[in-house]
Order: structure tokens, then sequence, then C-alpha cells
């Protein structure tokens, strides 16, 4: 019998009866997100200011602050590198901030960032609102419309506030219902300049920006915002309610002489966005959402008896909500997605895989689709960052904004395990959708992805392998560049992503180039050492010197399986780790790593307790966001959701060999269904 969505979905509806400002509630649809306080606006904004910014953000909303008054910009070249001796030549990497070369340094690092667009609240008479006008609480995220409804008291009165984002444009609504708009009670849109840091916010740099007023009439209003050499525009739709101007980039609605009034407020790159009615982002945004449930793939575990059952049904229902408004965009996402700023308002390629990976698996490569284009528009960026070293191909960097220009940093530049990420992501698409038309339209990105890879590769003679060498900086990030060797994970992921480049030219009937065939054949295997599986090569005390951070070798056989993996010694590593690792300094998609790799070794119940383990930066909040309760640049941390949702297609529809349900234990507590989830092809 088909599984009741509505019932599934329904039933995980975040309720909120008091100011959470850990977990604040957003509405989206992964191009644009509108996060809100429990008025269901940004009414009180200072209040979460600290904890989890409100923020309203868009994947195209980018800005770049100037150098100066005389100058606009740095570019990349101007970065003083570091040189490292590489196989009898000198390669550079933008990785010490050089004396002299520290402003240059920093303003690429932070330039461009991701900007919040506007703040969007309730005021009283004039003053914004202090948590204590606020009473009687109750505030409900209908998952299965999208829609946010707000019931609360300001000073006594009662009041009612739906708030929703369009399903295709850069949109969000409000519908407010109060007597206490007959009495002071109105609605404030601020403006904001661009910053880097979380808030994605500069309120004290008014004369920094332009806000004018293209377009006013009773029912719409339409901006034109400059920030620098950067801009947008929004507009305002009004239904019972009237605008006027109170700063300079400061605007209030008020209500009509009504107890109701409605308004959306639109944003848009190119041009003015047209007028935008409250009840038509209403019912789109019901209409999305509803095919978005029952489209994808569900998991209903309400019938077991296992007393983890319901925070992990939780845990999944809003994981897709969340992931799919936050990281399903046009552009790869932030780790915060569209909700705050992280890493000075970039996003980081080697997340990507986090983010994104599970949705072939759960049947929705269309909303993978968005963001593969970014790939294809930004090939010669990565095509010159391999050049920059005399390499072939395509390098993926790690840190990057909408440019796809590397940032410097003391590791990311040297990090190479997102190169693989786009080519095992587009045959997770392919093995969902079967497309010949799919692999012709992105070969082109495997064939250049899949040659700097085998350039970058070493054979060495004596070994007769290919190995990866440094400067590298591996995934468990606590390894210097020079002295890393073939990392676990690295070592796997080349092998096991250049068959895959294989099989797509010979799929579409393409020469296979001989060096993929020869690099994956004979790639280093990853080392061991006292039966374990090791970091590196030379890193004999993986388990007494660096048992922190990313336990990388799991990834090796969780995440993916390249056949050449000793179980036994797998299982004895993944044991190890969980005796011996420093647990606070694990993240959130570490322990869906560990989940997947105890699912493969055939220990169902050793994955329960791995995935849900009680531990700082697995905690997750009322909203459904992967808390990193020791981070405070990070409230929320999408990878720990998008792996989760990874892990599950492994534990229920599996792998091959595996059969139904590997992953959750067989003694009777647990009854699983599920639907629309494909199995890991690998």
């Amino acid at each position: 019998m088909a599984i009741n969505r509505y019932e599934l979905v329904t039933r995980h509806d975040p309720v909120l009866t008091e100011a959470d400002v850990y977990s604040p509630l957003s509405v989206g649809n992964g191009n644009f997100a509108f996060t809100a306080d429990v008025t269901g606006m940004q009414s009180l904004y200072e209040t979460y200011r600290a904890s989890l910014p409100l923020c309203t953000m868009a994947q195209w909303a980018w800005h770049t602050k100037p150098v100066s008054k005389t100058k606009y910009n740095y570019t990349f070249d101007d970065v003083e590198l570091t040189e490292y001796p590489f196989q009898g030549r000198t390669v550079s990497y933008a990785v010490e901030k050089k004396p002299g070369n520290e402003a240059v340094y920093d303003w690429v690092r932070e330039n461009p960032h991701k900007l919040n667009l506007a703040r969007i609240g309730l005021v009283k008479d004039g003053k914004e609102l202090e948590p204590g006008q606020i009473t009687e609480i109750h505030q409900q995220l209908h998952l299965f419309e999208g829609v946010l409804e707000s019931r609360f008291l300001v000073e006594g009165i009662p009041c009612h506030v739906l708030t929703a984002a369009d399903s295709g444009t850069d949109a969000v609504s409000f519908q407010v219902e109060s007597e206490a708009l007959k009495d002071g009670l109105e609605v404030e849109i601020r403006f904001p300049y661009g910053s880097h840091l979380i808030g994605a916010s500069e309120w004290n740099a008014e004369d920094a920006h332009q806000t004018e007023i293209l377009k006013q009439d009773a029912e719409h209003v339409v901006w034109k915002r400059t920030l620098d050499r950067d801009g947008y525009f929004a507009a305002v739709t009004l239904e019972g309610a009237e605008l006027s101007q109170r700063g300079k980039h400061s605007f209030r609605i008020a209500g009509s002489g009504s107890p109701e009034m409605a308004f959306s407020v639109s944003f848009a790159k190119s041009g003015p966005p047209d007028k935008l009615e409250n009840k038509v982002v209403l019912d789109r945004s019901r209409a999305y959402w509803k095919n978005f449930w029952e489209k994808g793939g569900a998991v209903d575990l309400h019938k077991s008896k296992d007393p983890r059952a319901p925070e992990l049904e939780r845990r999944i229902v809003l994981s897709q909500y969340l992931m799919a408004i936050q990281s399903a965009g046009s552009v790869p996402p932030q780790e915060t997605g569209l909700t705050c700023n992280s890493w000075y308002g970039k996003f980081h390629l080697e997340m990507y895989l986090w983010h994104e990976a599970y949705l072939p698996l759960w049947n929705h490569t269309d909303l993978l689709e968005r963001s593969l284009n970014w790939y294809q528009i930004h090939l010669p960026e990565a095509r010159r960052n391999a050049a920059r070293n005399g390499y072939r191909g395509a390098r993926w960097p790690k840190m990057v904004a909408e440019d796809g220009i590397d940032s410097p940093s003391p590791i990311a530049t040297l990090l190479i395990w997102q190169q693989p990420h786009i080519i095992y992501m587009l045959e997770l698409a392919y093995q969902n959708c079967r497309r010949t038309d799919f692999m012709e339209r992105y070969y082109e990105l495997v064939q250049e992805t899949a040659e700097f890879m085998v350039d970058f590769a070493v054979f060495n003679q004596d070994r007769g392998v290919y190995e990866l060498l440094g400067p590298a900086i591996p995934v468990q990030e606590r390894h210097a560049p020079m002295v890393t060797k073939n990392p676990a994970f690295e070592v796997e992921y080349w092998c096991f992503t250049l068959r895959i480049a294989v099989e797509w030219a010979k799929r579409l009937g393409k020469e296979v180039p001989g060096k993929w065939q020869d690099v994956s054949e004979h790639m280093a295997p990853a080392a061991i050492g006292d039966g374990r599986y090791l970091a590196h090569d030379d890193c004999p005390d993986t388990y007494e010197n660096f048992a922190e951070d990313h336990p990388s070798m799991l990834c090796a056989y969780g995440l993916i399986d390249s056949g050449r993996i000793d179980r036994e010694a797998m299982r004895r590593s993944l044991k190890k780790v969980e005796e011996c690792w420093d647990y606070p300094s694990l993240w959130g998609w570490d322990f869906a790593v560990m989940c997947m790799t105890a699912v493969r070794l055939g220990d169902p119940e050793y994955a329960i307790e791995l995935l849900l383990m009680d531990t700082p930066k697995n905690s997750y909040v009322a909203s459904g966001n992967n808390y990193q309760k020791t981070r405070d640049d990070l409230p929320l941390y999408l990878p720990g959701n998008g792996s989760l949702l990874l892990a599950l297609p492994l534990m229920t529809a599996g792998f091959p060999g595996s059969g139904r349900l590997p992953g959750f234990p067989k003694n009777g507590q647990w009854e699983v269904e599920f639907e629309n989830i494909d199995p890991f092809p690998y």
C-alpha cells in the first residue's frame, strides 16, 4: 500500500511556542529563502542577530565591496603565492598571507559575498518589537504547503500572519490579520549594505548604497537598489495597505483602516519584478510543495516500535524540506544555504556532494540539474586553475563565489577531494534518468575533470602504481601538505570515479583515453597499519595523534565501493574510530559516513547508533537544521542534513548484493516503508 505522504509529512510540521533563536523557520524554493522569527517576519531581528541572523537571500544576490574609493577590486593574480617543489618543478598556491600582501589576500578571500536583500518585520508605534511584547505564541510550518502560520498576541491583541515564498520567483508574501493594524502596528522594510559576515548586512553604511523609487502607485512600488557596482530590483504589491518612506533605505506598510492586509515583496537581478498578489503566491506554494512531496522519495517509520524511529523520521522529513529550500538552487550552496552567511559568504565545492548527491536517489534529478549548469559555465575558470600549475583538464576549487575563482586559504587551495564529486554525482543522476542526451550534455565536464585527475596522479616506477602526492591536503584537514601521501579516501575516489569516466566514454561510443584506464587500474591502494586503514601512507599514528576532524578513511567504503577495500580492516577501522576519536571535532556529515560504513559492513544496529549518536555536532533543532553546537559561526550546517538523506537510500533500497533494508535491524522493532528511492548503483 502506498505511503500516505500527507500524513507522513504533516506529523512533523515544526511548531514553536516561544522565540527559539537557534531555530527560526524558513520558506523558500531553492533559489530564494526568507527566514522568519515567531512573528512570521523578521520583527525580532536584534533578538536573533547574535545567534542566527534573519536574512532574505537569493542565489544571484552577490556583492563586492570596493577596495577603496579609488580602486574597485583585486584579482587572484594580485595574491602572492606560496611555492612548493613538486616532481622536479615548482607549483604555487594561495596559501600563506605574505607580508605586505595581507590586504590583497583578505579582500580576495572576502569578495564577492552573498548579500541580505532586505529585512521585513513588524513594528509597533514606529519601534522594533521587543520579545516581551509578544505572548501566546503558536507558530506552525505547514510543510505540505510551504506556508508558515504564526499566531501570537502583540501587547495583548491577537495577530495572525501567513508567510509563503513563491515557487518560481524570488518573492515572499504575507497576509496579516490583527486589530492592532488599526492601532500602530505596521510593517517595516529596510535595505542594508552588503557584508561578508554572518548576517550578510551592514546597517551603518547608509551612504554606501542607494535605494531609488522607480515606480509608485497605490498598489505597486518598484525600487532600484545600487550597491557599488552591484544592484538589484525590489518591488512590493499592496492589498489593503499603504506604503510610505521613513528613511533613506526604510519604508513602512500600514493598514488602510481594516484589520486585514496582505502584501508581497519581490526581488530580481535583471529588471523590475511584476505585480504579484498574495493569493497567487499562496496557491503556487501549495501546488509546488504538494508535487514535491508526492513526486520524490519517502521513508515512513511510524509503525516501528524502536523508540528512536520518531526522531529519525522527523530528521528525514525536515531535512528534505530544508535541503529543497536552501540547497537545491542554480549555484552550489553555502554550508548555511540561503539562511545566512558562512565562510565569508562563499560556498565550498567539497560540500557540494553532501548538499546535493542525494537528489537523484530520491527521484529529484531535476533539482540537481539546476546547479550542474554552474559547472558548465565555469569550466574555463577551472581549466585556468589547472593550467596555473601546468596541469591539463579542469581543476575544481574549494571555496568560491559565483565567479568560480579560487579563494586564498591555508587549506582551500590545496584540497583535492572535491575534484571527483562532479563525476560521481553525474553518474548518480544518469542512473536515475537513464538518458543518453543527459550524458551527451555533461560529457565535457566528465572529460575535463578526469583529464586533471590523471595528470595530477604521479606514477611510481618502483611500486608500479599512481600516487597522490603533496602539496595536498586531504579530507581530514589535519595533515601538512608536503607530508600527505596517498590519502585513503582520495586514492579510492580517484580509482572509483575514473572507472565511471571510462564507462561514460564507452556508453557514448567515444574513444577511451588510455590514461584514464591505466590510472584507474593502477591507483595506489589505501594504506593499512596494524590491521586498520590509515589516514595516508605516512601516518602510522593515525589513531593515536590524528584522531580528530573527519575520519575520512571510512568514506573509502561507506560513501563508495571501489572493490579494493578489505572489509575486516575497514571493520576494525570503524570500531577504532568509535573508541578513540575526538567527537567534538567531528562534523555533521561524519555521522552519516560512519553509518554508511556500518551498513556496508552488514551491521544495521551499529549503523543506527552511529547515525543518531548524541554528540554536539549531531544535534537537530526544532526546525530540523543540523546545529553545530560548538561553532558560533555555523548555527546551521546543511551538509549534515544532506548526508543524512544520502545515507537513507543505502539503508533502505540498498546497494548491489545487499537486498532491501540493509540499514535497519531485523529484530521486530523496525517496520520500514519506502517509495521512489533508488539503490546505490555501486
